[in-house]
C-alpha cells in the first residue's frame, strides 16, 4: 500500500480528510501486531505534518476519514461529532430486504478487542445509548438457495451515525436481523462465503461515504465524499446499484 499515495479528498492548513482503503489499520494496534503498514503513518509521510487523530474506523471499513492537523482543529472536530453537528454516513449490503428506512435505537455495552477486557467490561460497564438512521436504497434477490430459502434477497443501504459506539452499525443492523455482508462477527458465514467465492466481494461491505461538518476555524460547511472502490465498487455495478 506504500506505493500507492493515499487519495486525499480535502486538505488544507487545520484539517485532512483521505480515502482509507479496506484492510489497512489507521494506526498500530496489539489487535494485529504483526501488521507493519499504518494510515497514521503513510498519511503522516505523504503530507509532512503531525496528525491528530478525531476517529477511527475498523480495519475492514473503507472510505473518508479525518484527521486535524492540530491539537484545536482535532478538539474542535470531536466536539462537533460528540454534539452531531457533525454527521457520518455509511453505505452497506445487509442480508435480506430490510425496512425503507428507519432508526434503530437500541443501547449497547462497551466492547474491547480482547477477550479478558471484554469479559471485565460486561460486568462493570452499562450499556450507551446508540442510534443509527437508515435509508434503503436498493434491493436484489438472487435465484440461488445460499441459506435455507430457494432465493436469496440482499439490501443496500445508507446509514447515519447518531451516536459513535464501537461497531455500532454492524452491531445494530445484527440487532434488526439484517446483518452486514462480510462481517466475520455480527454477519453470517453463509452469506458470507457466498460473496466472497461466487460474486467476488472478499470483505466487509461497509463503507463511510461521507462527512458533513463545520471548519474548525471558519465555521465554513465541508461535505467531504467518497466513493466505494475495488470489489465494492465492483458489485455496486454487478448488481445495477446507484450511489446516493
Amino acid at each position: 500500500m506504500t506505493d500507492t499515495p493515499l487519495k486525499i479528498l480535502y486538505q488544507d492548513n487545520d484539517l485532512v480528510a483521505v480515502h482509507k482503503p479496506e484492510g489497512l489499520l489507521v494506526h498500530k494496534s496489539n489487535i494485529d501486531k504483526y501488521e507493519t503498514q499504518f494510515l497514521l503513518q503513510i498519511l503522516r509521510d505523504q503530507i509532512g505534518k503531525h496528525l491528530y487523530p478525531v476517529h477511527r474506523l475498523d480495519k475492514p471499513t473503507s472510505g473518508v476519514i479525518v484527521f486535524g492537523l492540530s491539537p484545536a482543529s482535532a478538539a474542535n472536530i470531536q466536539a462537533q461529532m460528540e454534539s452531531n453537528k457533525a454527521k457520518k454516513d455509511y453505505l452497506l449490503v445487509c442480508r435480506g430486504y430490510c425496512p425503507e428506512s428507519g432508526r434503530i435505537e437500541h443501547s449497547l455495552k462497551p466492547i474491547d478487542d480482547f477477550k479478558s477486557k471484554r469479559d471485565k467490561a460486561k460486568q462493570t460497564k452499562p450499556a450507551q445509548d446508540a442510534i443509527t438512521e437508515f435509508k434503503r436504497l436498493n434491493t436484489i434477490e438472487l435465484d440461488v438457495e445460499v441459506d435455507r430459502y430457494p432465493a436469496s434477497r440482499y439490501s443496500f443501504v445508507l446509514a447515519g451515525l447518531l451516536t459513535g459506539r464501537k461497531h455500532q452499525i454492524r452491531r445494530h443492523f445484527k440487532h434488526i436481523s439484517h446483518p452486514i455482508i462480510g462481517c466475520p462477527k455480527y454477519g453470517k458465514s453463509t452469506h458470507n462465503r457466498y460473496f466472497a467465492n461466487e460474486l467476488d466481494a472478499p470483505r466487509l461491505l461497509l463503507h463511510s461515504y461521507k462527512m458533513t461538518l463545520e471548519h474548525p476555524v471558519t465555521g465554513q460547511a465541508l461535505n467531504i465524499c467518497s466513493e466505494p472502490s475495488g470489489k465494492f465498487k465492483d458489485l455496486l455495478k454487478r448488481f445495477d446499484w446507484q450511489l446516493p
